[in-house]
């Protein structure tokens, strides 16, 4: 039909996707283009150890998790929050579970079945892919430009959404190329950052060969940084380089920006959180006879090898002879961390594109008919099914905004 608006979708996430998913139902006919061989890579890969698509805390809570983004964030949840979110993958055919965490799983906890049953609606109803397509810009009469295969080629439509994705993972697709391209067209962004990522810690060469990759289970990460003092129970993995896992993750913009602020920052570590300090002197003040100290702490403190080794990083032998050394620092044992580890290695990443530089539909204020959704925004949040959530909804915001904007096209045409 000559009067259908067009929108181009550049980025085949689950933010480009859901942005597809509103327009097509509309009307609007849907171009996707994304730069690798297939959409949805980083999707599939997020899924892989178990597809954690949301968190059933109470929405206040969940709110929380946003941080200095929440109240940007707040409207577009509001909108299509968690609960919305799992009524649209049951009408998908895709049915959910809550474990005891609260998090959310797809009953079968893989992305592969989910994405399936996704890409064969959208292209049932119409929507067309294009793959191995590089977005590269704009010409000067603003078509898109793509690099290909078989050259570059041009594209224009009535309306572009962007959901490029951050800078972490570019192996799969979120490279960060496009900062460029938008500082050119005078939109305002925040340097890109990672987010729920690992640290840097110097550890000694016997430590890091022995243990890196074992986890450090039932803990607790205490630490004041900000002016604030947190405290944090859970687990985290030993690396070659430092500390990366749940625990680390749930915390790391307070992390990574108070390293950003005074250059390091040290967590505290309660190896045994259930038992006070008066506990622990009784149990391994009793005779532990010929055993060896690392003995004495298994048997008596329930301590695992990485635990005792840890203790060694930080305490001298005659500070493991003193009792009540040795029990305070089992109680809060310092870790330095001195850097993040680099953004191509982080699960998400923070910055983007300013909040201040779109409108409540996700348009650019400098590019009329350009919208932006997923981690292009400013944004970020922890693991656990928070980053999906808001990817989703800011693709359903997206595709609204753009199919508002088509039809206000459409109207002045007819009049």
């Amino acid at each position: 039909m000559a009067n259908t608006k067009t929108v181009a979708i550049i980025g085949g996430g689950p933010a480009g996707l859901m942005a597809a998913e509103v327009l097509i139902k509309s009307g609007i006919k849907v171009d996707v283009y994304d730069a690798m061989p297939s959409v949805g890579r980083k999707f599939l890969m997020a899924g892989k150890g178990g597809m954690n698509i949301s968190n059933a805390e109470p929405f206040d809570r969940f709110l929380t998790r946003y941080g200095a983004s929440r109240s940007y964030i707040e409207t577009l949840l509001s909108d299509f929050g968690p609960g919305a979110l799992v009524a649209w993958l049951k009408e998908l055919g895709i049915n959910t579970f809550t474990g005891s965490s609260g998090r959310i799983f797809p009953t079968d906890m893989k992305a592969a079945p989910l994405l399936r049953a996704w890409l064969h609606r959208l292209r049932a109803a119409g929507v067309v892919f294009h793959v191995r397509h590089q977005w590269l810009g704009w010409t000067e009469n603003n078509a898109l430009r793509f690099n290909t295969a078989n050259g570059e080629k041009t594209s224009a439509a009535d309306a572009t959404i962007l959901a490029l994705g951050g800078g972490s993972w570019p192996q799969l697709g979120s490279t960060g190329a496009w900062v460029p391209l938008l500082h050119n067209k005078s939109v305002t962004i925040n340097p890109l950052k990672p987010a729920n990522c690992g640290f840097e810690v110097d550890w000694s060469e016997y430590f890091c060969s022995r243990f890196a990759g074992q986890p450090l289970k039932s803990v607790q990460l205490s630490l004041i940084a900000a002016g604030q003092q947190v405290s944090q129970k859970g687990e985290f993995v030993i690396t070659q380089t430092g500390l990366e896992g749940g625990l680390i993750y749930s915390l790391s913009a307070l992390l990574r920006d108070e390293i950003a602020a005074v250059g390091s920052v040290t967590i505290y570590i309660d190896l045994v959180p259930d038992n006070d300090v008066g506990t622990l002197l009784d149990k391994i003040s009793m005779p532990r006879g010929k055993q060896s100290l690392a003995n004495h702490l298994r048997k008596r403190l329930k301590l695992s090898a990485v635990k005792i080794a840890l203790l060694h990083e930080v305490l001298s032998t005659d500070d493991c002879a003193d009792p009540m050394r040795l029990c305070t620092t089992i109680k809060a044992l310092p870790i330095k961390l001195t850097g993040a580890r680099p953004i191509e290695e982080a699960i998400s990443s923070a910055g983007g594109i300013c909040f201040s530089a779109i409108d409540d539909k996700l348009m650019l204020s400098a590019m009329p008919g350009v919208f932006c959704a997923g981690e292009m925004l400013d944004w970020e949040a922890p693991t656990g099914g928070y980053l999906l959530t808001a990817c989703f909804a800011t693709g359903r915001m997206a595709g609204l905004g753009a199919l508002a904007w088509c039809q206000q096209i459409q109207h002045k045409r007819r009049s």
